[in-house]
């Protein structure tokens, strides 16, 4: 029991640690808890395409009929979103999803998703824990049944009639756009391809077949992992008008334009938060780790900005207490108003599409920098395992200095690690990580220089503590 723990989204470790039993006890956990909570409903388990997850789905599946729920499942991995969707169209109990995101290989997780098909928040994942224990099956008369269903089109039609709503337009039929779309072997393929030829998008299709290895490395949509997709679209010979991928588990998005390669995170939420500003109004929500160039954007039009710890949750339980528009995250994981509270890179996939049609993308960023200032944002990682985090936070406290790489400390914003706010509208942000044994380290500055002078800043003050 001590090795399970649920952190920023979920409970993820090394097929070491991620062993049946202690699935089984996550499963037993949950069914407590849902007992316990008078949520009686079927519960729908889902998975990614790791070579295990199909068997975990299954064991959960188990135990969890055993305590009398009945359960649904899709016929093959599907992306997480598609999950969350489904508990909340189908008005389910809850639902999991056996994933471990953009981890490596050789990672599993399990994440539990509450009846508002938004992620759990502390208590919930508190309770859970609080309930692990062996699987304690009722009897066979009470037990419920499994059965497959279609966890695609319901979320596709949804989808579609959302974009519709909020953009005025989601049939791209006539808009002659050519998207290339990498899966990285992951659960989006043959459901963010199939939305976006839905749409009326032509689809080039780059690792759209399932490899549980994702080709040797992690299905993490960075730079240095996408660079066929980024060669095609910059390509001026043969490239397609854009280029977008979904990290493992397709909850996130990562976007390639044909003059910016890949398009920092940042800067497709400001567009993105600016072309949704066109059709309605509406707040805007984000990580303490996200760009300020979402507050400009917002100040622009009048809007709020509501600022929350790292962790989609955290977005979630805003978007819900404020009725955002959009909520997001610098790592790529976005949802909007009217749709399920959880990241949804299926969605984006198609809210990208529909936005460049209308303006290319690049052009509306480069309108948004001419008009607000240049922003350019970083991290690095500094190793640091999971029992020394708070030790370090807590001696850092005594160590924030008067001035970072030359620049006066304005403020320090503690609401998720320190974040050092910098006289000259730069900031450096230190916080633990709730996936991995890393402390990582944040800046955003005019300039790369003078992001890589506040990261290296960032790594002297920290690594000595480590």
């Amino acid at each position: 029991m001590e090795t399970i723990s649920f952190g920023t989204d979920g409970w993820r470790a090394t097929l070491e640690e991620f062993t049946t039993p202690r699935v089984r006890m996550v499963g037993q956990a949950v069914a407590t808890y849902l007992h316990d909570e008078g949520l009686e409903g079927p519960v729908v388990v889902g998975y990614d395409a790791r070579e295990t997850s199909r068997g975990f789905a299954e064991e959960v599946a188990r135990v969890l009929c055993a305590n009398g729920f009945d359960v649904i499942v899709p016929e093959r991995d599907r992306p997480t979103p598609l999950v969350a969707h489904a508990i909340v169209e189908r008005d389910l109990a809850g639902g999991l999803a056996i994933t471990a995101s953009h981890n490596p290989p050789e990672y599993n997780g399990v994440k539990f998703i509450p009846e508002d098909g938004a992620p759990a928040l502390p208590d919930v994942t508190d309770a859970i824990a609080d309930r692990l224990a062996e699987p304690d099956p009722r009897p066979e008369a009470e037990h419920g049944t499994v059965r497959e269903v279609d966890l695609v089109t319901p979320h596709a039609d949804s989808v579609l009639e959302l974009v519709e709503t909020v953009t005025g337009g989601a049939d791209l039929s006539d808009a002659d756009l050519t998207v290339a779309y990498d899966a990285m072997h992951g659960s989006g393929r043959g459901t963010t391809d199939a939305l976006l030829e839905r749409a009326g998008v032509s689809v080039e299709r780059l690792r759209c077949e399932r490899d549980p290895e994702f080709g040797g490395g992690a299905p993490e949509p960075a730079p240095e992992n996408l660079e066929a997709l980024i060669e095609l679209v910059t390509d001026d010979e043969t490239a397609p008008e854009l280029g977008i991928a979904n990290d493992g588990d397709a909850d996130r998005i990562a976007i390639v334009t044909p003059e910016r390669g890949y398009l920092d995170e940042n800067l497709f939420f400001a567009a993105l938060y600016d072309s949704l500003l066109e059709d309605d109004s509406g707040s805007v929500v984000r990580s303490v780790s996200t760009t300020y160039l979402i507050d400009r954007v917002a100040d622009a039009h009048g809007e709020t900005v509501h600022e929350v710890p790292v962790g989609f949750k955290w977005v979630a339980e805003a978007m819900g207490d404020h009725d955002a528009l959009v909520g997001g995250e610098e790592s790529g994981g976005f949802t909007v108003r009217g749709h399920v509270r959880e990241k949804d890179g299926v969605l984006m996939a198609l809210l990208a599409a529909v936005m460049h049609a209308a303006e290319p993308i690049d052009s509306r960023v480069d309108r948004l920098l001419e008009a607000h200032g240049a922003v350019v944002q970083d991290k690095r990682s500094v190793p640091c395992p999971d029992h020394e985090k708070a030790r370090v936070l807590s001696e850092l406290e005594d160590e924030i200095p008067e001035t970072v790489a030359g620049t006066a400390v304005e403020g320090v914003n503690t609401a998720d690690g320190f974040k050092l706010q910098l006289a000259d509208g730069s900031w450096l942000l230190i916080r633990p990580s709730g996936t991995e044994p890393v402390l990582r380290v944040y800046a955003e500055g005019a300039d790369e220089r003078r992001v890589g002078e506040l990261l290296e800043a960032g790594r002297e003050l920290v690594e000595p503590l480590v």
